[in-house]
């Protein structure tokens, strides 16, 4: 029998992203962390454990090395919905195998990955593929298997799925992974699960596969943040459930009392955190309990940080789709439940910040029964939307991907080749018609964004985003030392994207790409304004142009001026 005292195990992580689970950096999942503490659980010491995410292998060849020596190499990963990534690179097939083949030890494979095996995808993209080469695939929860392996003496497990006790350990004993991410400890944020499985059975999802909603009781999330907190982490987003605003319920009516005990004990624990965000939310829970679940936004607006998202999965407006599909929301239905979010949480809490809680809309297409009038009838929603006066702080459009064990395998898995040029143009007039607009009204020119983080450069431009469910895009004149993070003032809008400048900006300091950025400015006036330096104060500045400057502006007094 092997002594789990003994084991040296390397975790690697191949990232995830799932209906109900994010987990590609800036995001950590859940996987690396629960899978972690239940292999201390069974015995294997923490400084034993080794964590590499794919993009530290890549970067790094020596990080291989980790995977090589290892008695027990774990590989986490699976796409189950399609995206496009910034903060990391999801890993391809190819790279998983060379995973299994480096590995001199044990090999698991496991996470989202194993709705793909034999079939579909592995960690990129690729909707088909055959062996990876692993000795053991996880077709039960991936922490649990590794936790079984460990206590077999790396003998084999039986595929099972982990239960409350056991979660609520494991997600305590495994925080401290995260001190070895290489975004750990200031641009992380920690995928947090309240709950696995859903209600409703969609025709594409796989959430339905994990079975009828199973809750964490708010004491288990809550000393998950706790351990967290303690390891430094200070960004925190409620994504891993189908609908927490029915959390602690029976899966469908709202529990605002689950609601307050979560985000209260949340706040107690972790008293000076930065983010605290959620994801989904199913629209039909508002229209089918407004009362309650009015109650239910307010206790998350009051607890939550400025930003927040609570995607909504209407995915078609068209009645016909809507029924092939088995979709659990009318286009009606939505728009009133959008009405009740912007109601009750879509307040600023102050003038220049942006509103708490927002719905994001999802639409899917190549959904059984699309058609024409499809793209039509969802323009029409969003049109509604917008002409009510109401606010979405996103439109997610995308193409369905289809896993065996859904009713969309059977039925479909691409938009039809004759409606791939109206998806296109329905598309950019989704972002001209509903995305620009929508934007400045969410996020108007003058709106501060704290904390924005400098991520990379193109064409003399410099793009960040702050932490958080869906942050804006940020494009800042100039290229910015990547890595800092700053605070920003919006200045102009793109379709999913805003410009904007340091805030503060400095009238005396500021380059003039920056002047030449604020609202009503250009760069003659911009130039007017740097031949005209230094100024004592802002409405100086103004005087000299004739215009009113925005009140991030600011004239600092030059160093060595009297």
């Amino acid at each position: 029998m092997t002594d789990p005292t003994t084991l040296d195990v390397t975790l690697v992580d191949g990232y995830v992203d799932e209906p109900a689970h994010f987990g590609v950096p800036p995001y950590v999942s859940t996987y690396p962390r629960f899978t972690a503490g239940a292999l201390v659980d069974a015995g294997v010491p923490e400084e034993r454990i080794t964590y590499h995410t794919i993009d530290e292998l890549r970067d790094e060849k020596k990080n291989w090395r980790d995977v090589a020596d290892a008695d027990l190499t774990v590989y986490l990963g699976g796409m189950t919905v399609p995206g496009k990534y910034v903060g990391g690179t999801p890993a391809e097939p190819d790279e998983v195998k060379e995973v299994a083949w480096v590995a001199e030890g044990t090999t698991l494979l496991g996470g989202p990955v194993r709705f793909g095996v034999g079939e579909e995808n592995a960690g990129g993209q690729e909707m088909e593929r055959k062996d990876l080469d692993f000795e053991f695939v996880a077709k039960g929860d991936v922490e649990a298997a590794a936790h079984d392996l460990v206590e077999s003496g790396l003998e084999g497990f039986g595929d099972r799925m982990r239960d409350v006790e056991e979660v609520t350990r494991w997600a305590r004993e495994g925080a401290f992974v995260v001190e070895s991410h290489p975004n750990h400890p200031d641009y992380l944020i920690c995928e947090i699960e309240t709950s696995r499985g859903c209600a409703y059975r969609c025709s594409f999802c796989t959430e339905p596969l994990y079975g009828n909603p199973s809750f964490r009781p708010p004491e288990s999330i809550v000393a998950e943040v706790e351990a967290l907190y303690e390891a430094g982490v200070r960004h925190f987003r409620l994504g891993r459930q189908a609908d927490l605003l029915a959390y602690g319920g029976d899966g469908e009516a709202p529990n605002p009392e689950a609601l307050r005990d979560l985000y209260g004990g949340i706040r107690e624990v972790a008293p000076d955190l930065d983010t605290l965000h959620l994801d989904n939310i199913n629209p039909i829970t508002i229209v089918g309990w407004p009362e309650a679940s009015r109650e239910g936004l307010e206790i998350i607006a009051e607890h939550n940080t400025p930003g927040d998202t609570a995607a909504f999965g209407l995915e078609s407006a068209d009645p016909v789709v809507q029924e092939q599909n088995d979709l659990n929301v009318t286009a009606d239905e939505c728009f009133r439940a959008v009405e009740i979010v912007n109601e009750s949480a879509g307040w600023r809490p102050d003038e220049d910040r942006l509103p708490k809680l927002l719905p994001g809309i999802n639409l899917l297409h190549g959904l059984a029964g699309e058609r024409e009038e499809t793209y039509e009838l969802n323009k029409q929603f969003l049109h509604r939307v917008y002409d009510a006066g109401l606010s979405l702080r996103r439109v997610n459009i995308r193409q369905v991907m289809a896993f065996a064990g859904t009713k969309m395998n059977e039925t479909g898995t691409a938009i039809a080749d004759d409606h791939k040029k109206l998806f296109k143009r329905y598309k950019r007039e989704v972002r001209e018609e509903i995305d620009n607009p929508m934007l400045q009204r969410v996020a108007p020119v003058g709106t501060l964004l704290p904390d924005v983080h400098l991520e990379y450069h193109q064409d003399g431009t410099t793009f960040g985003r702050q932490l958080g469910t869906y942050p804006l895009l940020v494009g800042i004149p100039g290229e910015q030392p990547l890595g800092e993070t700053v605070d920003i003032a919006v200045t102009d809008h793109g379709y999913r994207s805003v410009s904007g400048v340091p805030a503060p900006l400095d009238l005396n300091a500021a380059s003039m790409n920056e002047l030449a950025a604020l609202p009503g400015l250009g760069k003659r006036r911009a130039g007017t304004l740097v031949v005209n330096r230094p100024y004592g104060s802002p409405d100086e500045a103004s005087d000299t142009l004739g215009v009113d400057l925005p009140s991030f502006a600011t004239a600092r007094t030059p160093e060595g001026a009297d």
